[in-house]
């Protein structure tokens, strides 16, 4: 049976995917598979059983992910499955900064007296707007979020240009070709009408709108940052908004110093915060944790490679190793000393670690052990899992 401990609160409908027989929740301090959304786990001691954690979100900055990496744990997240939330609030609030929606409903909120209706009709041309049709919009970043963006405000009537030099290729079909590609960031920056950014938080994202790249846009120019915090230099745009070098700024992250400024609109990190899109992340989480956890099989991890493979043979060694010379001979090697013949076999790599599947015709369990803990020897070698497969031993 295997355990899984879980952090925060999680869809129903995702935990509903461990079925009892198999899993226990919350039952063992030393868990095989941690399921979690925000909770911190830097300052987390990671029992040597866990093999794997699943975040219910995109993003993993609470999970100490090189840690994880030098410990054979694979850390997992959720790309794509919030993406609709953000997408719409991304919309909302470009609509929210051509329209003084909020600004008309407070007005509002304040009037009394018998002749409402004619206070209305006399004062409504203070909020007069503009419209989104025509206008340019860049987005830097097209993953998930980003095309899904790109595509309705291309239906929504804009101008589209983005930019990416890392597209996914199943990312670039999804793309509408009406939107523009931009070779170099400038192009958007010095372009565009408005700016929404889309990109992980890594070191090379750090600031990446600084002074430099804020300096580049139009006066007239909105910047909308639903990524990450720390992606925009936040004193450099602050000044950039006090000095009208760009007409506004738009956040989801809450910091002090961005609030009561009049052409900053600060959003308490909603962008994920519907209810479908927790229970998507939920669903997502589990089903890529249970994978792993029964076949070994890797998809949606931000430290290990891509890999699957279809599970035919009664069982199945995993072995995670460093992505150094003849490590596949090795493992072939140690596999043929115990006589077992190899059915099929995959590996890839990812910076400086790679992950190796290999199936076995072997039915000896305790054999298989063996093969595992001589190879666990191995100074390359970090952590071999032997995976039985049910379906052919039942």
């Amino acid at each position: 049976m295997f355990q899984v401990k879980t952090f925060n609160a999680i869809a129903p409908e995702g935990m509903e995917r461990f079925e009892k027989e198999r899993y226990a929740i919350n039952e063992s301090d030393t868990p095989d598979g941690i399921i979690l959304r925000s909770q911190k786990l830097h300052d987390y001691d990671f029992p040597k059983s866990v093999l794997a954690v699943a975040r219910a979100g995109a993003g993993t900055n609470n999970i100490p992910v090189a840690e994880c990496t030098e410990k054979g744990i694979v850390v997992f997240n959720t790309p794509g499955a919030n993406a609709n939330a953000v997408k719409e609030l991304v919309l909302a609030s470009l609509l929210l900064n051509v329209r003084p929606i909020l600004q008309s409903v407070q007005w509002l909120e304040q009037q009394t007296g018998p002749n409402l209706e004619e206070q209305v009709e006399a004062n409504k041309k203070q909020f007069a707007g503009h419209e989104l049709v025509g206008k340019k919009l860049g987005v830097i970043g097209l993953g998930s979020i980003g095309a899904m963006i790109a595509n309705d405000a291309y239906r929504l009537g804009m101008e589209v240009i983005g930019y990416d030099p890392y597209v996914s290729v199943d990312t670039a079909w999804s793309i509408s070709r009406r939107v523009k590609r931009a070779q170099e960031m400038a192009e958007v920056l010095t372009t565009c009408d408005f700016i929404t950014i889309h990109v992980p938080l890594l070191d090379s994202t750090k600031n990446l709108i600084s002074t430099k790249e804020l300096a580049m846009m139009k006066p007239s120019a909105r910047l909308f940052n639903f990524s990450r915090g720390e992606i925009v230099d936040t004193q450099a745009v602050i000044q950039a908004v006090e000095t009208k070098e760009i007409a506004g700024f738009t956040t989801d992250f809450a910091q002090e110093q961005l609030l009561h400024h009049p052409d900053v609109l600060v959003l308490p990190h909603l962008g994920a915060s519907t209810e479908e899109a927790e229970i998507n992340c939920a669903k997502m989480a589990a089903r890529t944790l249970k994978r792993y956890l029964e076949t070994g099989v890797i998809k949606y991890s931000v430290n290990f490679p891509t890999v699957d493979m279809s599970f035919r043979s009664p069982n199945r060694l995993t072995v995670i190793h460093q992505n150094v010379p003849n490590m596949l001979g090795t493992i072939s090697s140690t596999i043929a000393e115990f006589g077992i013949n190899i059915d099929n076999m995959v590996n890839r790599g990812r910076d400086q670690f790679a992950y190796t599947l290999v199936d076995v015709a072997e039915e000896d369990a305790a054999k298989l052990q063996k093969v595992a803990d001589k190879l666990t020897e191995t100074e390359s070698i970090v952590r071999v899992r032997v995976i039985q497969n049910p379906e052919v031993l039942s």
